[in-house]
């Protein structure tokens, strides 16, 4: 099977722009051109944009996408390399989360600090967010 750009971006769920962009990164390349000029994309392609994705589903950066498809395309490599690159994101999505978390307790604070019942003038929000902003300057 071999289809152009657009009927890729239909079964794959991606934009056609996005694929430029992973061909743009190296990340996909169509091997073969119409005589029009237009990009042709087989099986292996719509199997390696469908990893990708997957790979961006799971926050993975370009650069981590990148070298997980040189891995995948040295089948007898040690994974090593994959077990590594995988921890090392792990580490980054808790240390997200603990901020996020610490983001949380921030706001949920400041949102206790009104009730709906005062006028803007006397809100605790903005009280206490233009005092935050005075004791930095």
């Amino acid at each position: 099977m071999i289809i152009k750009i657009g009927e890729l971006a239909k079964i794959s769920g991606c934009s056609v722009q996005t694929i430029r962009h992973y061909d743009k990164e190296q990340l996909l390349s169509a091997k073969i051109r119409s005589d029009g000029n237009f990009r042709l994309y087989d099986q292996a392609d719509i199997e390696r944009l469908l990893f990708i994705k997957h790979c961006r589903s799971l926050d993975l950066s370009l650069a981590e996408i990148r070298q997980l498809l040189s891995l995948n395309d040295s089948p007898m490599s040690q994974c090593d390399d994959v077990n590594q690159m995988i921890e090392q994101h792990i580490e980054q999505v808790e240390r997200r989360i603990a901020d996020l978390t610490q983001l949380n307790k921030q706001l949920k604070a400041l949102r206790l600090s009104c009730t709906s019942k005062r006028t803007v003038e006397h809100c605790g929000i903005l009280k206490q967010l233009n005092e935050a902003v005075s004791q930095t300057n």
